[in-house]
């Protein structure tokens, strides 16, 4: 792969955001220190691109980019839109790259359809935002069900999108039954970033070694 650097400051920023959320008050500063460790996952994602399908997954993790700055900037409904779209679009695009014979498959990814939304139903105390809530964690069910029967490594891919789907449902039980805990404020961030640094790494990765083999062949 590419443009090796570029992930490995990603990876720095996105660490270093972490210990700057102690350090430093809300602002500007740190709204876009949050953006800037996925917004370059994405870029590395953007330079590697050989096919159309690199392009859509920098376009999932640009998403995923514009989400964590408007959830500071602008608000939980604005980053949430955005952080649908990107489940949305990488959904039909792990579809898109499906496993041949998805029989073995199905009752993990039923599973994840099933029971991220369920979950996500009960978490918030306040009912009435448990529709909402719920109707985003479908798509994020969709999204981690469409990993799971990809053909990109489970273990990268599949396990990332299950991170950043627990990354959610803490934020959400922040709301309800981890209310005051310190728990989502130390594995929140974590989770979502290492989750999505698996999606790319997993993803460029594979669409590399595809297209690789098609040259060859």
């Amino acid at each position: 792969m590419r443009f090796l650097w570029l992930f490995w400051i990603a990876i720095v920023a996105g660490a270093s955001y972490f210990v700057a959320t102690r350090l430093l008050p809300d602002g500007v500063v740190l709204t876009a220190w949050k953006g800037l460790g996925v917004g370059l996952l994405a870029a590395w994602a953007a330079l590697n691109a050989r096919s159309a399908g690199g392009w859509v997954i920098a376009a999932v993790l640009g998403l995923g980019a514009i989400g964590d700055v408007l959830l500071d900037a602008v608000g939980l409904m604005a980053g949430a839109v955005a952080f649908l779209a990107g489940h949305l679009l990488a959904a039909a695009f792990y579809w898109a790259w499906r496993r041949d014979d998805l029989r073995a498959s199905a009752p993990i990814a039923i599973g994840r359809l099933v029971l991220i939304p369920a979950i996500a139903w009960f978490l918030p105390a306040d009912r009435a935002a448990a529709p909402g809530i719920t109707l985003y964690a479908a798509g994020l069910a969709l999204m981690a069900a469409a990993a799971w029967v990809s053909r990109f490594p489970r273990l990268l891919v599949a396990r990332g999108a299950l991170f950043f789907a627990a990354s959610d449902l803490l934020i959400f039980a922040r709301m309800g039954p981890l209310h005051g805990s310190a728990a989502p404020d130390l594995l929140v961030w974590p989770l979502y970033f290492g989750g999505q640094a698996m999606i790319a790494w997993g993803v460029v990765g594979y669409l590399r070694g595809a297209q690789g083999a098609d040259t060859v062949n």
